[in-house]
């Protein structure tokens, strides 16, 4: 359990950063085509609403619903019930889907009134920036679709997880990624407005991702004709979760909705900002924090329905060392070093346009991300403590806190610091968030962190320490802002493989071995 745990976790991680770096790489070309306009305000605001809502939805509620009512068929009635109950959500969640998706295309001129008011307004007095919401509605027509194939596509994903096929639902994204980039680069000279290249590409990524799965599911024959079932029992049982599920672990992408939102009444360039901002903090919290979560939700509901608490309380504290064991020098570095990586990333073309230090602009957005970006993890891992054993009420609840703390936030910060305000106030209802979650399983004497794990903890603490020092000291001995783009690439590579060293070295030193790391069942043996 314990190695199949980690060599699983490993596997999603592999490919999740892969996929990770062609995100970076998209956005990178984004950013050389519109830079921090007003037109990659308005492509990435119609591109976070369906995004939003596959998160919200497909891999947030539906997935933490589906996947624990999944592995109870599985352990208890076996493969012929599970093929069934597949092709019953399938019919089901597809055909909600299309409704919605059509509602959203018919009607996409109201969500970009509703997400995007600032615009709305200025289209409305007929300011100068009317167009935004204009460009809005259009874009929004072509990249809502993606909400139904990619829905498909995570309810497909699930299926392999529970099979332990994790590669083929971690490497999907990487599809969309090479689709965005393909239509970037062949179509942008095609339009008047290069963002029309990127909403095709967001488009055609979702039919791909859903094509590419298919032969996967007919290989484990779970491949089955779709069959509308709404009163099915264990339907209604997903539908039952699902509904509080919806502000559960997707708190997080509700927050960031509500940003955009308040950035659209901020200067041009706020988006944009926050956008950049995020895509940097998600290629730590998606490699690490997102795959662990991947594999441990569908070990932690098989645990739950075999009734081994002991080991579920293990698999949990494993699951949270191995983020702090990553999400700390992550956190560390990004703060460190994220001016020069959105140098090399994203300073080049249109993001240079205007008298406006975007590079500066954007690492203090890292910065202000950073500070929750382990909390951001530990939500990752703490959530599935609930939705294993089927309970999605407590998360709601929590959920619904951490939203409205995170508001007040918003109101406190923002008229003084702008877009930092919205992003340090995600990062503070994030850590709200991790608290009262481990707080309510502590309660429930489900999971406490052990001993073991604090110490662990501390050693963490103290090499990314070590490590930031080491790193912030020699990258202050170059002036990298003036060299060329390819000595940029290698002092970065360089910084990169010193963080590394030192990092494990220190934690070698401290007596961390790989078997701390890999073991579940370490806590308990010492």
């Amino acid at each position: 359990m314990a190695k199949g745990l980690f060599r699983s976790g490993m596997i999603v991680s592999c490919m999740t950063m892969i996929s990770r770096i062609l995100g970076l790489v998209r956005d990178a070309v984004v950013a050389n085509l519109l830079g921090a306009s007003a037109a990659a305000d308005v492509f990435l605001f119609a591109n976070r609403i369906p995004n939003f809502l596959r998160r919200l939805f497909a891999e947030g509620a539906f997935a933490q619903a589906f996947v624990p009512v999944l592995s109870e068929i599985k352990e208890q009635q076996g493969d012929d019930k599970v093929r069934l109950f597949v092709a019953q959500a399938a019919g089901t969640l597809g055909t909600i889907l299309l409704v919605v998706t059509l509602i959203g295309v018919i009607a996409s001129p109201v969500i970009a009134a509703l997400f995007g008011t600032g615009w709305f307004i200025e289209w409305w007095q007929g300011g100068p920036d009317s167009e935004k919401f204009e460009l809005a509605s259009s874009l929004l027509k072509l990249t809502f679709p993606y909400l139904f194939f990619v829905s498909l596509v995570a309810l497909s994903g699930a299926v392999m997880n529970v099979y332990n096929r994790f590669a083929v639902a971690a490497f999907t994204p990487v599809l969309l990624n090479i689709s965005i980039i393909t239509c970037a680069i062949f179509l942008h000279d095609k339009f008047s407005v290069g963002a029309y290249a990127l909403a095709i590409g967001v488009f055609i990524g979702g039919v791909v991702q859903l094509l590419f799965q298919l032969p996967f599911l007919y290989r484990a024959k779970m491949l089955s004709k779709p069959r509308w079932a709404w009163q099915d029992d264990n339907v209604k049982k997903v539908r039952k979760l699902m509904l509080p599920a919806l502000f559960g672990v997707s708190i997080s992408q509700i927050n960031l909705l509500l940003d955009t939102m308040i950035a659209s009444l901020l200067m041009t360039g706020s988006i944009a900002w926050l956008y950049y901002s995020d895509r940097l903090i998600e290629f730590p919290l998606g490699l690490f924090g997102i795959g662990i979560a991947t594999v441990i939700l569908p070990a932690l509901s098989k645990l739950h329905s075999s009734k081994k608490s002991s080991d579920f309380q293990h698999t949990l504290d494993w699951g949270v060392r191995f983020v702090i064991f990553l999400g700390l020098p992550a956190m560390v570095g990004l703060m460190i070093i994220s001016p020069l990586i959105i140098s090399v990333l994203f300073d080049h073309g249109a993001f240079k346009d205007g008298d406006i230090d975007h590079v500066q602009a954007v690492s203090f957005g890292v910065m202000a991300y950073s500070v929750g970006l382990v909390s951001f993890m530990l939500i990752k891992v703490l959530a599935p403590g609930f939705y294993a054993r089927q309970d999605t009420k407590t998360p709601v609840r929590i959920g619904i806190i951490t939203l409205i703390l995170n508001m007040v936030f918003n109101i406190m910060l923002a008229p003084f610091i702008g877009y930092l305000g919205l992003a340090l106030a995600t990062s503070m209802s994030a850590s709200c968030n991790a608290y009262l979650l481990y707080r309510q399983l502590n309660k429930e004497q489900v999971y406490t962190f052990s001993r073991f794990s604090l110490l662990f903890t501390g050693k963490c603490v103290a090499a990314a320490l070590l490590m930031g020092t080491t790193v912030w000291y020699v990258a202050t001995q170059f002036l990298w802002q003036q060299w060329h783009f390819s000595e940029q690439v290698v002092l970065l590579m360089g910084l990169l493989a010193l963080a590394g060293v030192v990092y494990f070295l220190a934690l070698f030193l401290l007596g961390v071995r790989l078997n701390t790391i890999k073991n579940v069942m370490t806590a308990q043996s010492d």
